[in-house]
């Protein structure tokens, strides 16, 4: 038969007197087994334990019972202690709940917390755009060309004679042919009037080749003046066309640089926006992962605003007599006085 199960026949034969006695039997004989004074059995709590440490009781195990003990504490006597150590703490409740408040918060950090990354906007796709047409040089570059060849062509001077009317021979053959005829005219009416060859004669054919030489001049210096005024028009016109098509070149180049800025403008736009929507999630993240430290400081903070109650224990370095102790001693010892006076032991 094991142990448990003779404690167990033991229990369920004995009557509440006879274990009493038993008790009382089992206290002396088990407290006898105490070492260096110690001679009371008692049940304390954690903090009981600790107070008696504090008093300088060893906590170890007695190597007999299996039982702890507390020798080498506080002990009876009145002699003045040399220095007084005065312990405040919070009262047990109170004091409890900070520490189950510390335990969370030891429990929360032991886990990192994977913190999102920070993202960049990538660039949009109005700022790539941007990007190639600035990588298209020489907008403008072909018509800034056509322009200075055109004004070259100026500067040099016209070809003039491109300009000459191609009839002009037609138009003096025909004035010579018309003199002709006129002086055929005067030689024919010499004939008739028998001054053939006189001097009269010789003056009005002199007249006439003057007037017809005279009139082909004055064609050919006509057809000139509007050949040179044509080619004038033109150089002119190549200048002006020179200028223009530089300005043109010129405006083309501005045109697509303006282009080029409103495309980065308006994309840089788009990039910062889609910056802040990634800033918005990781600020998000950062705020739902940090959400149980602040529900740890506002308990905190409620804990070190509201009531308190403190109890205080004093320790010291000489010996003194143990409250506890001798609570606990004094207790057990009445109740033992009760027993031998109420149930006198039987001697052989």
């Amino acid at each position: 038969m094991n142990t448990n199960s003779l404690i167990q026949e033991v229990k369920n034969k004995l009557s509440t007197k006879q274990k009493v006695e038993l008790f009382n039997y089992l206290y002396q004989d088990i407290s006898g087994k105490g070492i260096k004074g110690d001679t009371e059995l008692a049940h304390i709590n954690t903090f009981e334990s600790r107070i008696l440490r504090m008093f300088g009781g060893s906590g170890t195990i007695n190597q007999e019972t299996g039982l702890k003990q507390y020798f080498g504490g506080g002990g009876g006597g009145s002699a003045a202690p040399d220095t007084t150590t005065n312990f405040v703490r919070e009262a047990p409740g109170i004091e409890e709940r900070k520490l189950e408040l510390m335990d969370m918060s030891r429990d929360l950090i032991q886990t990192p917390e994977r913190l999102p990354a920070m993202q960049i906007a990538p660039l949009s796709g109005m700022e790539q755009q941007g990007i190639t047409a600035a990588g298209t040089t020489g907008v403008g570059q072909a018509t800034t060309q056509q322009g200075i060849a055109s004004a070259l062509q100026g500067i040099q001077g016209p070809n003039i004679s491109q300009f000459f009317n191609p009839y002009q021979s037609y138009v003096t053959d025909e004035i010579a042919r018309q003199g002709q005829m006129q002086g055929n005219q005067i030689a024919s009416n010499a004939i008739q009037s028998g001054a053939f060859g006189g001097g009269r004669e010789g003056v009005q054919q002199a007249e006439n080749q003057a007037r017809t030489l005279g009139l082909i001049g004055q064609s050919q210096a006509t057809g000139f003046n509007t050949a040179l005024g044509a080619a004038q028009n033109q150089q002119q016109a190549q200048l002006t066309g020179g200028q223009l098509l530089g300005q043109l070149g010129t405006t083309q180049q501005q045109q697509a640089q303006g282009d080029i800025n409103q495309l980065m403008s308006s994309g840089g736009l788009q990039r910062q926006l889609a910056q802040q929507a990634l800033d918005a999630t990781r600020q998000s993240t950062l705020q739902q992962q940090y959400e149980p430290y602040q529900r740890l400081e506002f308990l905190k903070n409620q804990y070190a605003a509201g009531p308190t109650s403190q109890s205080g224990i004093t320790a010291t370095t000489a010996p003194a007599a143990n409250p506890l102790a001798q609570s606990i001693g004094t207790g057990l010892g009445a109740f033992a006085a009760y027993q031998g006076v109420t149930n006198p032991r039987k001697t052989a």
